[in-house]
């Protein structure tokens, strides 16, 4: 644990990547290879779930310091994260355990198949034998809540550096369905198909946003243009007659979507589909707040599914009779893909629409009036590129819709976590309804490192009420809050939600009298 804890310390106390690439290769170096795996494991999301009660270890730690709960409250108020108030209130350990990230992650894992008093002896007695820093870590893990800010660009170059192999090739051996215990770390990062199953995914080839004239492109007709559409970018995967649905997110998420399922099963031959999930009726895209009413639940209603529809519009084909397809240009993999659906007919996977133009002007109202059709803009890419694993610049584009924007106003602020504890950062906004103020949206981003410390004195001086970190200020702070898309939702008081909301600019110009109406912003809604 030691060697994990100082590779975590490292990557926490720089923004630079090369430094977060040599403190990762410093660890590779140092560490065992069953920890590797593990610190693989950690680093791209597969965490164990939590099996320990977090509201248990506040009430054991409570116990060891006989701090008052109001007291604990404050600090955690303070802190902003359980886990690392819980590392700092606990007296300094007595002893010292020695012992290997992996040993730890498998007692940790176990703990599933305790009982809680079981449960609580083994955390007291790791409190008891971990520095603050370990102990952090150990909280985190213990809790379900680890995360760690290294990109998978990150994690994917210093692997390169580390074991000489291709980088889309490690990509895609550290995707799918594999645990820690049941593969070495030279297994994967030997850049082999280690998975015994049929249900490995590829790396998405994702697309940078357009930051040049369409002019400089080249020639029109070497592009393909299609709409960029509001969905769940999954791969849809068919082979020897097992189905399985990847999110870019790198989530099985095959039983969200029955009815696709039973689609490909009936279909014939094996295959790799890329392509948007979307809620589609009568052919029109639904808003995207209708697509999330069916995510992550455990049981979907004969009523949901009907109200509900969901189709995939397919726009690339990777793999076709365990033939890797990505290195064929786009041109010859849509071609395959279209003979695939003509021949199969599936009724809920479509052939996504390409655009047929011929000078570049010609797009410019298109992706203008996208919004009307629930699509973000265009996707522009060239007919002769292949299917890059993450992003390589140059050959796929996206060229989205200026966003929507309007002007709320701060009354509830949070402090952040790990370096920005020390600050409020994480904010809610409201909008005028009538004579009163609604919640419509939290941001996170958008402002300034001197921005976030002046909007932390701020909310210092002006808190008017408590509710755990959460502080509700006083409402006169103004921004202007950008936004892709619009919908009705429970979330929020207002009714409304926002899809992927951020802030763009501290509006010091205007008082919270000229924010905006709700009545006018539901207008929006399409």
């Amino acid at each position: 644990m030691r060697h994990f804890a100082d590779l975590i310390n490292a990557l926490e106390t720089t923004n630079k990547t090369n430094a977060k690439i040599d403190a990762i290769l410093d660890y590779l170096e140092r560490a065992p290879d069953e920890d590797k795996v593990w610190f693989i494991a950690l680093f791209t999301g597969k965490r164990p779930k939590r099996n320990v009660n977090t509201n248990y270890m506040k009430e054991w730690a409570l116990e060891i310091t006989k701090l008052p709960l109001w007291l604990f409250q404050e600090s955690y108020s303070s802190v902003g994260d359980l886990g690392e108030t819980l590392s700092l209130v606990l007296p300094p350990p007595q002893e010292k355990i020695d012992r290997t990230l992996s040993q730890w992650m498998t007692d940790i894992v176990d703990l599933k198949q305790k009982t809680e008093p079981e449960k609580k002896e083994f955390v007291l007695c790791s409190w008891n034998g971990l520095d603050y820093t370990e102990r952090l870590i150990f909280n985190k893990l213990i809790g379900g809540s680890f995360r760690i800010g290294v990109s998978d660009k990150t994690l994917i170059n210093a692997l390169t550096k580390f074991s000489g192999q291709e980088s889309s090739a490690l990509m895609h051996s550290l995707m799918g369905k594999w645990l820690p215990g049941e593969v070495s770390f030279t297994e994967l990062i030997s850049a082999e198909n280690i998975n015994p199953d049929n249900s490995k995914p590829y790396p998405f080839c994702l697309a940078y946003p357009l930051e040049k004239e369409l002019e400089e492109l080249g020639e029109p007709d070497q592009w393909l243009a299609e709409y960029k559409w509001d969905g769940i970018r999954g791969q849809i995967i068919r082979r020897n007659d097992e189905v399985f649905i990847w999110s870019r997110g790198e989530e099985l998420i095959t039983g969200q979507f029955p009815e696709i399922e039973e689609t490909v099963k009936a279909m014939k031959g094996n295959f790799v589909i890329d392509g948007e999930i979307l809620a589609v009726i009568n052919g029109n895209v639904l808003n995207f707040n209708e697509l999330q009413k069916r995510l992550n639940r455990k049981t979907l209603t004969k009523k949901m599914l009907s109200e509900i529809p969901i189709e995939v519009f397919a726009y690339d084909l990777l793999e076709l009779e365990n033939n890797d397809l990505r290195d064929k240009p786009i041109s010859a993999r849509r071609a395959m893909l279209e003979e695939l659906l003509l021949n199969e007919a599936p009724e809920n996977i479509k052939l996504s629409k390409s655009i047929d133009f011929k000078k570049w002007d010609e797009l410019n109202s298109i992706r203008e009036n996208s919004r009307t059709v629930n699509s973000e803009g265009l996707m522009l890419k060239q007919k002769d590129s292949p299917y890059h694993s993450g992003r390589k610049k140059g050959d796929w584009w996206k060229w989205k819709i200026n966003p929507l924007t309007i002007d709320a106003v701060l009354i509830y602020a949070q402090k952040g976590s790990g370096r920005r504890s020390a600050y409020y950062t994480d904010y809610t906004f409201a909008v005028k309804n009538g004579d009163s103020l609604v919640t419509i949206a939290k941001a996170y981003s958008g402002l300034t490192d001197k921005e976030i410390m002046e909007v932390s004195r701020f909310v210092t001086k002006n808190a008017l009420e408590k509710f755990g970190p959460v502080r509700t200020v006083k409402a006169e702070l103004v921004f202007e809050i950008a936004f892709e898309g619009i919908g009705f939702s429970n979330r929020h008081k207002s009714g409304v939600a926002l899809r992927f909301p951020r802030i763009v600019r501290w509006r010091k110009d205007k008082t919270v009298d000229e924010i905006d109406d709700l009545e006018e912003i539901k207008k929006l809604i399409q």
